[in-house]
């Protein structure tokens, strides 16, 4: 009777744990009624009964049920999946994991890095917690949406925390084993290959020796041939000179072979993309073009006398690029064409002009070349060119450039004299009509004012569209460029 009422004043809860302790094993009577609570608080307030109901059963038989049972119930893990790069962009190569299963990550903190073609794209975590799981390799194909890794969020764990070793112990035993394995099997290709370098090293010893053996041979029968010419040559004393012919030809040691090693390396999608763009380009554009030389005198008298006063008060580097950016502009004003591009259906079938230059300028990376973009530059003196081409520079070589950095550009300018280039023809940078090539600045004989002398000279190259431009504009826009660049006040008339 007694037993009857407390049990009739228990809690569902309460009396549900009281009956586990005389029957079958308690991970299984868990397993059904951890679906049955109903609420988190519930679920909590179940283990604790049954941990207190059951203190004897033997080891392993249900603790460890019942501790993941109570653990589980406060932990909701989150499938992060590929985010969104970009409108035109589905799908990347999984370069790096930046952070591995167990590591702990804060907010908007870097986990992976997903090239495309076009730049670089970091994956951040959501919210702070624990990575429980990656679910793609390095150097996969991963697509937008595709599940990409597995958080458990939470705070991050205390130093010297030890509370949940009991619950993870079976699970630490099978990870320290698989890194065990790694290790194992990391350690065995090393030794394959230190082995294999030493057998390479030692057939090179070989080699070199028995090289030196027969050399040391040649000689030896050489020395030995002169001596015995040498004997039967007649004594120079009585005038009467050797009728003898010289002495064999040393022959020459064979020289050492170079190594026809070969590596094989897949190209990278940028690399691939640019590949693919440049030959579009030949094979759409009807690509001329065409050139001219630029005397540097009065630009570089003009950067020599403000450099290092723009520096130290705007803390700006004068160099070339921001002249030919705004002399560009100003060139394109008057030739709009050269501004221009073809859209529309097959080949195309309209003309966009624009009233505004926003200027691709290529920089060379690691990777590869990009063409980041200074927007409105028709709106822009020479120093703020400058600054932004320095900016949009940094942030390509630190491989953080976005991709609306990269996108729209009307017209595009490549500086290959920074790499000692003479002259040359870029390739049109589509969907825009032209592109000019700067080229390194050489000392050459000039004629000015009928007197041949010295002077500092570019050579200045305008590959176009013939679709789109005639040759009389591309010629006009280069001498208007010429103009301007070798006398820099009418850049501010």
């Amino acid at each position: 009777m007694i037993a009857a009422r407390r049990a009739a004043g228990q809690s569902p809860l309460t009396r549900a744990a009281a009956s586990i302790a005389g029957s079958s094993p308690a991970s299984t009577q868990l397993s059904a009624l951890r679906f049955k609570a109903p609420s988190t608080s519930a679920t909590l307030h179940l283990s604790r009964a049954c941990a207190q109901t059951i203190p004897r059963l033997p080891h392993n038989a249900g603790l460890r049920s019942i501790a993941l049972f109570h653990s589980s119930a406060a932990r909701l893990e989150e499938t992060v999946p590929v985010p969104q790069m970009a409108e035109s962009i589905t799908e990347g190569t999984l370069k790096q994991w930046t952070k591995k299963k167990g590591d702990f990550v804060s907010q908007d903190e870097e986990v992976a890095v997903i090239e495309t073609d076009k730049i670089d794209v970091t994956v951040n975590a959501p919210q702070s917690g624990t990575i429980t799981e990656t679910l793609a390799n390095e150097e996969d194909t991963v697509t937008v949406g595709q599940d990409l890794f597995k958080l458990e969020p939470g705070d991050a764990p205390a130093k010297g925390s030890s509370g949940g070793k009991e619950e993870s112990k079976d699970e630490g035993k099978d990870e320290g084993k698989e890194r065990e394995e790694a290790d194992q099997k990391k350690q065995k290709q090393e030794q394959e290959q230190q082995q294999k370098e030493q057998q390479q090293q030692k057939e090179q010893q070989e080699s070199d020796k028995k090289s030196k053996e027969e050399q040391g041979s040649k000689k030896k029968d050489q020395e030995q041939a002169k001596k015995k010419d040498e004997g039967k040559k007649p004594s120079g004393g009585d005038g009467v000179k050797s009728t003898s012919g010289p002495s064999a030809p040393v022959d020459p040691a064979p020289a050492t072979r170079g190594s026809r090693d070969e590596r094989r390396v897949k190209m990278n999608r940028m690399r691939m993309r640019i590949a693919e763009r440049l030959k579009q380009s030949q094979n759409t554009a009807a690509s001329l073009t065409t050139f001219n030389e630029i005397d540097m005198s009065a630009i570089m008298a003009f950067r020599s006398k403000h450099k290092d006063r723009i520096l130290k008060e705007q803390g700006v580097k004068l160099g070339f690029m921001g002249a030919f950016a705004r002399a560009s502009a100003l060139a394109l004003k008057e030739i709009p064409a050269a501004n221009a591009s073809i859209e529309g259906e097959g080949l195309g079938d309209t003309i966009v002009y624009r009233d505004y230059v926003d200027l691709s300028v290529a920089v060379s990376t690691e990777k590869g070349l990009v063409t980041p973009v200074v927007r409105s530059v028709e709106e822009m003196g020479i120093l703020d060119i400058e600054r932004e081409i320095a900016a949009l520079g940094k942030k390509a070589r630190d491989n953080k450039l976005t991709l609306e950095d990269m996108a729209g550009g009307t017209f595009t300018i490549s500086n290959g004299g920074v790499f000692g280039s003479l002259f040359g023809t870029p390739i049109l940078n589509l969907p825009g009509s032209a592109i000019l090539g700067m080229h390194a600045i050489n000392e050459k004989p000039w004629v000015v004012d009928g007197q041949v002398v010295i002077r500092p000279i570019m050579v200045v190259a305008l590959t176009y569209d013939h679709r789109l431009l005639d040759g009389r504009e591309a010629v006009t826009f280069l001498v208007r460029l010429k103009q301007y660049l070798e006398d820099p006040a009418l850049m501010a008339l």
